[in-house]
């Protein structure tokens, strides 16, 4: 089945420092504990400069947005507060899109949080997207939450936000919660994209997280989880998001994958095999710091086997990363090929492509982004617009027959 008519292709940069010493690889863990003399600031500010040229290209090639992320004590992201990088973007471009990804408001002041988002909001034209995630446990090790109360404190700062983000007509209203005592919320500015901006949950497949992403209609972005996984919270979030009375639509349900386009099948996968191999055998090494007690509920820590996340989180095994990941290496038809095959098992429109990876040189990340903009995209959209169509309501337009029918025992239509 061909991409649906409004699918947005955005592309996904993590912003890593790569120019590390061979002692500092030999390390257990490449999170927490590794000593910032590792980091010139001087490289750092030409990685700067690179990345946000990378991101300008983005716009330059027509895609619809960039994602970005959060990471803290780690080469494996220069972003520990991504709002300063999503501005520094939007001063650069016009149109592009920027995709928080994210903050963990729960490290954080949520209402402060909610009033820079808001900024950025206005700044921009409303060009923000935000994704809200409890975080990795290597986040817990340099910040001062414990850990146990991560999630309520998360779901609590959650609704601060969404208060925080209400047009006030009268006097504003105080807050007084479990973690968080509020006089006052009442953001200025207040964002453009009314009631704020699309917001979606990230998460590694715990329900928890799955299910309060449907109640409030929020999307759900699925990380570090088998594809299978994925697919079963997809399933749940669908189901409890009619529940909720939300419309499931197909842009709250990310279809990511890392993808490298070459002019051949073969060139493409010789030539994404090293630097894939410092992204998952390098950047994402954690040691000891991936274990912490209390992150997860215990009924969740069970359901996952006593695992925190895959076990290809640090190790480089192609077999092991195409079981939990979508990545594809590959000619402009191979690549074009299997988004599609992805966009249909999920019924999304919304196809993030991770296009840095690893240590990849500038210019083969130009030349990625070129090929997947100027070659892959115009395969899935001549499919599109060849195929035959056919009639569907919104709701139903991106579901498979067998998820049509208990869409409609759900709905009774």
């Amino acid at each position: 089945m061909p991409i649906l008519s409004d699918t947005k292709f955005l592309v996904a940069h993590y912003m890593p420092y790569t120019d590390l010493p061979d002692e500092c690889l030999e390390r257990d863990s490449l999170w927490v504990d590794i000593p910032n003399a590792y980091y010139d600031p001087h490289k750092g500010h030409a990685l700067y400069e690179r990345y946000l040229g990378e991101a300008v290209l983005a716009e330059e090639l027509g895609f619809d947005g960039l994602c970005i992320n959060e990471h803290h004590a780690t080469p494996a992201s220069m972003m520990p507060v991504p709002s300063i990088i999503a501005s520094a973007i939007f001063a650069r471009t016009e149109k592009l899109r920027v995709c928080i990804m994210g903050t963990p408001p729960n490290l954080e002041n949520p209402h402060r949080l909610a009033e820079g988002y808001a900024m950025l909001d206005v700044m921009s034209g409303g060009r923000l997207e935000v994704a809200i995630p409890l975080g990795t446990p290597m986040e817990y090790w340099v910040n001062p939450v414990a850990p146990a109360t991560a999630r309520d404190r998360l779901h609590e700062s959650i609704d601060i936000m969404l208060k925080s983000w209400e047009t006030q007509t009268g006097e504003p209203k105080g807050y007084d919660g479990k973690f968080y005592h509020y006089k006052y919320l009442n953001v200025w500015p207040r964002p453009i994209q009314q009631p704020h901006p699309p917001i979606f949950l990230v998460g590694s497949g715990s329900l928890t997280t799955v299910e309060m992403a449907a109640r409030l209609g929020f999307g759900y972005a699925a990380t570090f989880s088998p594809i299978p996984k994925q697919m079963k919270a997809l399933e749940i979030y669908r189901q409890k998001s009619v529940e909720a009375g939300h419309d499931p639509d197909p842009s709250k349900f990310p279809l990511t994958a890392m993808v490298y386009v070459a002019d051949t099948d073969e060139q493409a996968v010789e030539e994404m095999t090293p630097w894939a191999d410092f992204y998952f055998g390098q950047l994402l090494k954690s040691g000891r710091f991936i274990e912490l007690p209390g992150y997860i509920p215990v009924d969740e820590f069970r359901r996952r086997d006593g695992k925190f996340i895959p076990e290809s989180h640090g190790v480089f095994d192609w077999k092991a990363i195409e079981a939990v990941y979508r990545v594809v290496a590959g000619s402009p038809e191979t690549v074009a090929n299997q988004l599609e095959k992805w966009a249909e098992e999920t019924g999304s429109n919304r196809i993030i492509c991770e296009v840095h990876i690893g240590n990849m040189p500038h210019d083969k990340v130009v030349s990625n982004m070129t090929k997947l903009a100027k070659e892959v995209i115009p395969i899935l959209e001549e499919r599109r617009d060849g195929a035959p169509k056919v009639e569907q309501s919104p709701q139903s337009a991106y579901l498979d027959p067998p998820e049509m029918m208990r869409f409609r025992k759900w709905t009774g239509r």
